[in-house]
């Protein structure tokens, strides 16, 4: 199979997730290319199957992924696609689906897209790594939702093992 994967990320974690499914896909004798949104010229309609990750910020999932999907929501519509967004929201248990996401839920109430497999990945928090205003909007949104605010905390909370298993449902899909 010719798999694509589209990502934006704004701190890496995203990238870190796609380039890991994307090791998965080849050793299950996939051929994998892997693009930024920002360097993505190439056909939808010339992959099987087609892969679309963002991460979040401030509670939206990245902007030039919205308008991708939204120009190219009928070539999408031609083949087996995934979706998976990027939070730290879902570093909670109650939260890390895509039905109890609370922004991959408004994700899709506002685009006209269904793809054949959504999921979510908890993302990094890395204070250090912020530049300052992000880094204070940040803690002052983990302080409101009882997450670490210390600015020295780095915590990954990707679960590796469910992008193993997300990366196995795309190769059965």
């Amino acid at each position: 199979m010719k798999i694509g994967i589209v990502y934006a990320t704004v701190d890496g974690q995203t990238l870190k997730i796609c380039t890991k499914i994307k090791e998965e896909l080849v050793q299950l004798n996939n051929q994998v290319e892997l693009y930024s949104i920002d360097d993505f010229k190439e056909e939808i309609t010339n992959f099987d199957k087609f892969i679309i990750g963002s991460s979040i910020r401030y509670g939206v999932h990245h902007k030039k992924i919205t308008e991708f999907i939204n120009t190219n929501k009928s070539k999408l519509d031609t083949t087996k696609t995934a979706f998976f967004s990027v939070n730290l929201v879902a570093r909670k248990p109650e939260k890390n689906t895509p039905t109890t996401n609370p922004y991959v839920v408004k994700f899709f109430k506002t685009i006209n897209w269904k793809p054949t497999l959504v999921e979510v990945f908890a993302g990094k928090l890395d204070y250090k790594k912020y530049p300052y205003f992000d880094r204070i909007m940040i803690q002052f949104i983990m302080w409101m939702t009882k997450g670490p605010t210390d600015k020295t905390v780095e915590i990954e909370y990707t679960n590796w093992n469910k992008v193993l298993e997300f990366s196995k449902t795309l190769h059965n899909l």
